[in-house]
């Protein structure tokens, strides 16, 4: 299967739009592959640029099966987002009838990393970060790494990208936990940022994701992780591969244009890896100075316009109470005087439900939060978890918090904010699109 998608002529991508399948589209056309794909709407962080180098991209309604394009016959393989199995099944389905192999996303990355020396980052919290960052560097120290990142990225020309074309020895990638996609990878190096329970509708409990874990690391060469953290301990007990601990690294660590105490961690990790590729130290610490950071991950959108003084805004992905806490704790640590308000968009009911009492308590460090309806991805409703039952719970342990019923109505909850207050918009469902038209307006 390697050598067959290695030698590809011509590839259909099935969510072309979704921000890791279009980092393997740049990927294989970078490769030298002719792509083509489908997706369910109109995606200009990653459909443009796609559009720009020639990618012939369909629209597809997937509630309208009358719009289904006609799978194409001469395409050596299909390849599917992972979200399309919910999504868009009967797609999936045109595909497999065309009798042409068909793989998903993590599956296909898999098959190409088997030429790399691949560097794959995992972990519960941070591991995009960590995959940015540490391309960045290795890129900036001339290693000239391969990396496909879950987010967008400035390498430094200016531009913002999911995928570094660099040489043919170092993969770097992100590997997701979820569903164990990451067993398809048999790194070189395995980074472990951390393990929390999450993944609910998946995972049981934290010994099964820590049994997934297990998977990996019996498939490494080399581990670098916290050695000591309570979590990842178990999971490299009996690892036959060597483990470099970050603590070695942390005081190592410069000044960050990232904030976080968690970015900070994130950075030890990356001058660890960059340590057993034979980086000079100080060359990956001034590396480290420079990375901006990522899409969607405690970025700084900017300051409204307003005639009496604007407000700061921020936007990250967090969407797990640990992710949460720490944005949170970031953000006053930066602005320490300002009134911080905290908008959250609750990700899956099974996830909400799951880690409830997390939830009460994550949003301590904020003046004010406002809970947006939850986004259910791939679920239905329990008819149980809702923006407002989770609003009650943080009430028990914070004065001022309050629920919306459609996230269009947010900016309305926002009118009356003060001058240099700081709005923290944090989620993975679309309270990003709030960000953006508040920053607009």
């Amino acid at each position: 299967m390697m050598d067959s998608l290695k030698t590809a002529k011509k590839v259909y991508l099935i969510g072309i739009g979704g921000i890791g399948i279009s980092s393997l589209a740049r990927m294989l056309l970078h490769n030298g592959v002719e792509v083509q794909g489908v997706n369910d709407s109109e995606s200009p962080e990653t459909l443009n640029e796609l559009r720009n180098i020639g990618v012939k991209i369909d629209l597809y309604d997937c509630d309208n099966h009358d719009s289904l394009p006609v799978m194409p016959r001469d395409t050596d393989f299909f390849i599917y987002s992972v979200a399309w199995e919910d999504r868009g099944p009967k797609m999936l389905e045109a595909a497999r009838s065309t009798g042409k192999p068909v793989l998903n996303y993590f599956e296909a990355l898999g098959e190409l990393s088997r030429t790399y020396k691949t560097i794959a980052i995992s972990g519960t919290h941070g591991k995009t970060t960590t995959t940015a960052m540490l391309a960045y560097v290795l890129k900036e120290t001339s290693v000239n790494p391969t990396a496909v990142v879950g987010s967008l990225v400035n390498f430094g020309d200016g531009k913002r990208t999911n995928f570094l074309p660099g040489g043919d020895e170092y993969l770097v990638v992100e590997a997701c936990e979820y569903k164990r996609h990451f067993q398809y990878f048999k790194p070189h190096i395995f980074v472990i940022t951390n393990i929390e329970l999450d993944h609910v509708d998946y995972y049981k409990d934290l010994p099964d994701v820590q049994d997934a874990f297990k998977t990996v690391v019996a498939n490494s060469h080399m581990i670098v992780c916290d050695a000591e953290d309570e979590t990842v301990a178990p999971v490299i007990k009996d690892a036959e591969a060597k483990v470099i601990d970050v603590a070695a690294y942390r005081k190592s660590v410069p000044e960050l244009k990232v904030i976080g105490e968690h970015n900070k961690e994130n950075a030890a990790l990356v001058l660890a890896v960059a340590d057993i590729l034979k980086v000079q130290i100080k060359q990956a610490q001034e590396a480290l100075k420079s990375f901006s950071g990522t899409w969607r991950r405690l970025e700084y959108k900017g300051e409204t316009k307003e005639t009496n003084g604007g407000v700061h805004v921020y936007d990250d992905y967090a969407h797990h109470p640990t992710e949460i806490k720490a944005s949170i704790k970031a953000i006053r640590d930066k602005h320490k005087d300002s009134e911080i308000i905290a908008i959250f968009e609750p990700h899956m009911y099974s996830r909400t439900k799951a880690l409830l009492s997390g939830f009460a308590t994550a949003f301590a460090d904020a003046d004010k939060v406002i809970i947006a309806p939850i986004y259910a991805a791939r679920e239905d409703s329990d008819g149980v978890t809702s923006a407002e039952s989770l609003s009650a719970e943080i009430g028990k342990h914070h004065s001022d918090v309050s629920w919306t019923k459609t996230l269009k109505e947010i900016p309305t909850f926002l009118s009356n904010v003060k001058k240099g207050s700081v709005l923290l918009f944090m989620g993975a469902g679309d309270i990003y699109k709030i960000a953006d038209l508040v920053i607009k307006q």
